[in-house]
């Protein structure tokens, strides 16, 4: 009876988890349209990258409904979910001429729900993969950490509790009450915010530096758990950077670039969920050495191409469609050998396993050529086959 009651609590919370995550992925997608079309609002669209979190936590607490980091995913989905619906909201309300809307002012007060982004997200990081506290000693910092999230957490949202009662109402491109920087800190308001993202990225960086002092430690499938999170961590870094510095360039490809750096912050719910259900788990060596040689290679074609560019027109007296010409054929030259050369050297570091079987295949190759036994070819094809794939058992049959 006990057993059923358990297993009748696992399908209720996982289907509690599907009810919750697909609400929140139809609530960010409906937020696109609605954003776009409110001319004031100045987060257009910028709900996106948030749908994976919602899809990922989704995935893992339906799986694992115990796992507390699908769960927090979602909540991270909801919460930029109901700012991005509240904001336009509130402008449509406020700023297009249209107070006597239902539930305005309650928008403009929720439309400080992101604040909840900065509570959830670190969260994940320091409970993966099992859901739970590495040890101990790591209580006392949570609960830091936990109370400073809550009490950021106030103060946005009491700095918007005047949008209840104040006769009339004025907010910003964002939905949020206009109000002082201060607004919420006092006269001191400026110290206090900056003590208070002081401490809170010194917890924030020591939830992540636990899990690459781990990394170091860790074996086996932890240790691939470990470099799925971390890579994710390190690519939605860098796009959140390439946003920030790109994405209000005057050069459209530049924007653009910002614009895909903004889409990268995905990766990390995609990181997370990966190594959370352990799916396809090992193939992050070879994903890691494609992205790590690629990058490297765009970055060599670019710079040869602008070099050959700046070389035909500045130096040679040629016109600027010739030099594009001619950096194109040498680029498009270049490509195969580069990628080659920068793929192997990529490989020797973060693919050794690939590259260890391409070294032992090669030494089979130069092997075979000189064999003439039959016996010699087959055990040599066996050893070749064993250490370079390393299967459970393995067996040749050669017909006469």
């Amino acid at each position: 009876m006990i057993v059923d009651s358990a297993a009748g609590r696992g399908v209720r919370t996982s289907r509690a988890a599907l009810i919750i995550g697909l609400a929140t992925v139809l609530l960010l997608l409906a937020d696109i349209p609605f954003d776009a079309l409110t001319p004031h609002f100045a987060g257009a669209a910028e709900a996106v990258p948030f749908l994976p979190f919602a899809c990922v936590g989704c995935v893992v607490a339906r799986s694992q409904p115990r796992n507390v980091i699908g769960w927090l995913l979602i909540g991270v989905g909801l919460a930029m979910g109901i700012a991005y619906a509240a904001g336009p909201y509130a402008v449509l309300a406020f700023r297009d001429g249209h107070p006597g809307l239902p539930l305005a002012r309650i928008a403009s007060v929720l439309t400080a729900s992101w604040a909840l982004l900065l509570a959830l997200l670190p969260l994940p990081i320091l409970l993966f993969p099992e859901g739970r506290l590495p040890s101990p000693r790591w209580r006392w910092p949570l609960r830091v950490y936990l109370a400073l999230a809550a009490l950021v957490f106030v103060v946005s949202i009491a700095g918007d509790i005047p949008a209840l009662y104040d006769r009339t109402v004025h907010v910003d491109t964002l939905g949020e009450l206009a109000k002082p920087t201060s607004a919420g800190f006092g006269e001191g308001g400026v110290p206090a915010a900056a003590l208070f993202f002081l401490a809170y990225a010194a917890l924030s960086l020591s939830f992540i530096g636990r899990q690459v002092l781990g990394f170091r430690r860790a074996s086996g499938d932890h240790r691939e758990q470990l470099k799925w999170l971390l890579s994710g961590a390190i690519l939605a870094v860098a796009g959140a950077i390439a946003t920030v510095t790109l994405s209000h360039a005057s050069s459209p490809p530049v924007s653009a670039l910002g614009a895909l750096g903004y889409l990268a912050v995905g990766a990390l719910p995609a990181a997370l969920g990966v190594g959370v259900l352990r799916y396809r788990l090992y193939d992050i060596d070879r994903l890691i050495s494609r992205t790590v040689s690629y990058a490297i290679l765009t970055g060599l074609l670019a710079g040869t191409f602008i070099a050959v560019v700046a070389l035909t027109t500045d130096v040679l007296p040629l016109s600027s469609r010739v030099g594009v010409a001619a950096s194109t054929l040498v680029a498009a030259a270049l490509f195969n050998p580069l990628r080659v050369r920068v793929q192997r050297i990529v490989d020797r570091r973060f693919n050794r396993a690939r590259y260890d079987a391409d070294a032992t295949v090669a030494a089979f190759t130069a092997q075979l050529r000189d064999a003439v036994e039959i016996d010699a070819i087959r055990a040599g094809l066996l050893e070749a086959v064993n250490r370079a794939v390393e299967p459970t058992h393995a067996s040749l049959w050669i017909m006469p």
